[in-house]
């Protein structure tokens, strides 16, 4: 298998109303690729990581209102508690997380109307 065909399988997990804005899901199963171009001027390829997890999934699974959920770093928006396997992303490595196979990514919305 090359690395444009390789996948991992990744648990996210939507809660505090980030639901929302995929649809009402508050669980998806996602193939998400294994590697990602280093930039659009080269074939070189990197291992998936957070950012690109994010950019991924605003790409391919959000459904309304991006600006809820990707800021404009291409993180994920201020408010938003994200947590990979159960700890803090900021104990892993924050964006330059690399995933792994079976991975359970949390988005949490911590900014509730009221």
């Amino acid at each position: 298998m090359s690395q444009s065909d390789a996948t991992l399988r990744i648990e996210l997990q939507f809660s505090g109303g980030m639901e929302l804005l995929f649809d009402n899901q508050k669980t998806i199963h996602a193939k998400v690729p294994a590697f990602f171009p280093l930039d659009a001027s080269t074939e070189e390829r990197h291992a998936a990581t957070i950012r690109d997890l994010i950019s991924w999934t605003a790409s391919n699974l959000l459904k309304e209102r991006p600006e809820l959920f990707i800021g404009t770093d291409g993180s994920v928006r201020s408010g938003i508690l994200v947590l990979v396997n159960d700890a803090d992303w900021e104990l892993e490595g924050e964006l330059d997380y690399e995933l792994e196979d079976r991975d359970e990514i949390v988005f949490i919305s911590t900014l509730h109307g009221g």
